[in-house]
């Protein structure tokens, strides 16, 4: 890499260690599915594009389909939103324990007037995604996970 321009040295390094964009995650959950890397050398899984293992660094990643099924780890409802998200109020941004390890942010499917701190610990499942246009700071639209309520 010896002599390359910083953008050719970037470009090179995303072809070679990208098995998983944010195009192909939030395509995955357009379809239903939640997307992740599983990595060769500790074999735990992790959930979001990255270019390294977030638990021992390697490159060594590939693909892996999660089973979508989790627990609710927290929650919080939004009522007084940020700029660009005054049309989703109330909405429920929540944190998930998948089934297979990582932690994955998204929303929760359920009516914010009964959200009460007893959901912490319920059982939820995948039930769909949700694209939100976000605001002149995010970068544009964005699809997430939004998990159901099942136990």
């Amino acid at each position: 890499m010896a002599g390359m321009a910083q953008e050719e040295i970037e470009k090179e390094l995303a072809t070679v260690y990208t098995v998983l964009t944010y195009e192909d995650y939030e395509a995955g959950l357009k379809e239903g599915r939640l997307v992740g890397l599983k990595c060769a050398s500790c074999g735990k899984i992790t959930c979001h594009p990255m270019h390294v293992c977030q638990w021992c660094s390697s490159r060594s990643l590939e693909r892996a389909e999660l089973c979508g099924e989790g627990e609710l780890t927290t929650f919080t409802v939004i009522r007084v939103p940020p700029e660009g998200f005054e049309a989703d109020v109330p909405y429920i941004p929540c944190i998930v324990e998948t089934k297979e390890g990582p932690c994955v942010m998204g929303r929760l499917d359920y009516d914010a007037e009964r959200a009460t701190p007893e959901l912490i610990g319920k059982r939820v499942k995948l039930s769909g995604a949700y694209t939100y246009e976000g605001d002149k700071y995010s970068g544009g639209a964005h699809t997430c996970p939004v998990f159901k309520v099942v136990g």
